[in-house]
């Protein structure tokens, strides 16, 4: 019994663990850092890693991203190396036990559920939004430099996004993109030559290793930074646009 209940204290906080970066990896997106790079520091700073580059002096500069990151810090110091050992210690009391290959094969397959669903884009998809829209409503995330200062309210933000060789976008022109129909603009696009491109035309082409400063919803602006070449991209590209058009309805009916 007292091992069951280590496994399952394991797994609650490990639980709690992804739940806590991706709440705080969504919140410094909010402050207009780029998805990836708030995914890499919420992550240090919930296990206390705590590297120290540029992107980290951007955290400790702004008010609002150092907030988040010490609540963070501060979080990943309660009680997960306590949790651990008592399980190991659980676990060693009944090796002699016909209960501790039940035991492993629970822990093992608690594991490997909280792996898919922490694999799983659809369910990051809407874990994002939902974690953006409470941010949005409950969260003061006040702001005090020029980035910050483009978010808006109800999930929209600026922030950036690279693009890889099988992203949807690669190879693509603007005009092709119709990502205005998406709901989401491209601000600039800083080439890696180190070349950038403010507002760019339609027939800009998006090459492999650009960095695209993009305005829109959050949670679509993360589905296209993951959405992928062929078929699959082209229809999640379909569905975007249905979706936006929908929300320009319920605007248009606000307005009259």
């Amino acid at each position: 019994m007292t091992s069951m209940l280590a496994i399952l204290s394991l797994l609650i906080t490990l639980t709690l663990s992804l739940l806590v970066t991706r709440v705080g990896t969504t919140a410094l997106t909010l402050t207009g850092m780029s998805r990836e790079m708030a995914r890499f520091q919420a992550r240090s700073a919930f296990t206390g890693v705590g590297f120290t580059t540029t992107e980290a002096e951007s955290i400790t500069s702004h008010p609002v991203r150092r907030q988040v990151v010490m609540l963070l810090m501060l979080l990943g110091n309660l009680g997960i190396a306590a949790v651990v050992a008592t399980m190991m210690i659980s676990l060693m009391r009944t090796t002699e036990s016909e209960q501790l290959g039940w035991n492993l094969a629970i822990l093992v397959g608690g594991l490997l559920a909280l792996w898919l669903c922490a694999s799983s884009r659809w369910l990051e998809r809407r874990l994002n939004y939902i974690i953006a829209a409470g941010l949005s409503r409950w969260s003061r995330l006040e702001v005090r430099d020029y980035i910050a200062l483009l978010q808006l309210r109800d999930g929209y933000a600026v922030t950036e996004m690279t693009v890889e060789a099988l992203d949807w976008l690669a190879g693509k022109r603007l005009v092709q993109l119709r990502l205005p129909d998406e709901g989401v603009l491209v601000l600039g696009i800083q080439r890696a030559s180190g070349d950038y491109l403010g507002a760019p035309t339609a027939d800009c082409a998006i090459q492999v290793g650009d960095t695209l400063v993009l305005y829109g919803p959050i949670h679509r602006i993360e589905e296209l930074d993951q959405r992928r070449h062929g078929r699959q991209g082209d229809a999640a590209h379909v569905e975007a646009c249905s979706e936006h058009e929908e929300v320009l309805e319920v605007q248009e009916e606000l307005l009259n």
